[in-house]
């Protein structure tokens, strides 16, 4: 691991940081703030998953966390959306897939499968290094996004009930199977078996058995992509017949961007300090 940068901010530490990923096959930069607590000893993490075209830095520059990450007490990591250099395969021209939509899923077609494993690195290798380098206390983590940031979060809590103590969402693509904009990625990704695509769609996982206890995900009624891409009734749907207590809050005349992210941030970092213990 290197370090890109480091500021001093509410007390703790906002950095940048790069390593070498085996799952990508490639640098990944990925964000960490450590709040001032963390003299005493090693703190909850939360992760934030970003969306399409982000990179770490959308949220670390506009997400407005640190200063209640800070009076809470919670380590916050803010990882990349894909694999990135010049030998990773890409469509420049095509911001719903390649370098910036990875979809947190791990590809299996090639020429994909070669780098963009998202999955692997947001659940094995990313964790594992940020147990070794930070005051992490990993019995203590919690995950949330936007956007495919959100699917992402979602589902991987879904498969990692176990490790997560809570699991939120800002406006997350709820059914990606049939989305508009992640229906095209999910088949270059993972080929044409609609039913291995089942593994990274959050409506699809609930259908299948799987759950988190809660969630809580805001999305804005102003949202360009809300009937096609992010379908909130769907998820809706899939968790009040799995029983799955979802808090689902529409925000009236807020639409996709940081704007409205920055504006319910805290409300989701209380909601996670509250589950994580702090």
């Amino acid at each position: 691991m290197k370090t890109i940068a480091t500021d001093k901010s509410h007390g703790g530490t906002q950095g940048v940081y790069v390593e070498r990923s085996e799952a990508c096959d490639c640098d990944m930069t990925f964000a960490v703030f450590v709040p001032p607590q963390a003299a005493a000893g090693n703190l909850p993490v939360l992760w934030y998953l970003s969306g399409l075209t982000c990179t770490h830095a959308n949220v670390m520059d506009k997400g407005e966390y640190r200063r209640l990450a800070a009076e809470l007490g919670l380590i916050i990591v803010c990882p990349d959306t894909s694999p990135r250099g010049d030998h990773v395969p890409d469509e420049a021209d095509n911001w719903q897939f390649g370098k910036g939509a990875g979809f947190y899923v791990d590809a299996t077609q090639p020429p994909y499968s070669a780098n963009y494993r998202m999955y692997s690195y947001i659940v094995d290798e990313l964790p594992q290094l940020l147990a070794a380098e930070f005051p992490v206390d990993m019995d203590r983590q919690g995950i949330f996004g936007h956007s495919m940031g959100g699917h992402g979060a979602i589902t991987i809590a879904l498969k990692n009930p176990d490790r997560f103590g809570s699991c939120s969402a800002f406006a997350p693509i709820s059914h990606p199977s049939v989305s508009g904009w992640s229906k095209p990625a999910f088949l270059k990704y993972l080929g044409a078996d609609e039913k291995t695509w089942r593994a990274y769609d959050t409506c699809s996982l609930i259908e299948d058995g799987h759950r988190f206890p809660e969630l809580l995900v805001d999305q804005g009624t102003a949202d360009s992509f809300l009937e096609d891409g992010l379908r909130p009734d769907e998820l809706r749907q899939a968790c009040e017949a799995a029983d799955i207590n979802l808090r689902l809050r529409m925000q009236e005349g807020y639409g996709h961007s940081y704007f409205f992210i920055s504006t319910f941030m805290e409300d989701h970092l209380r909601w996670h300090a509250q589950r994580l213990g702090r």
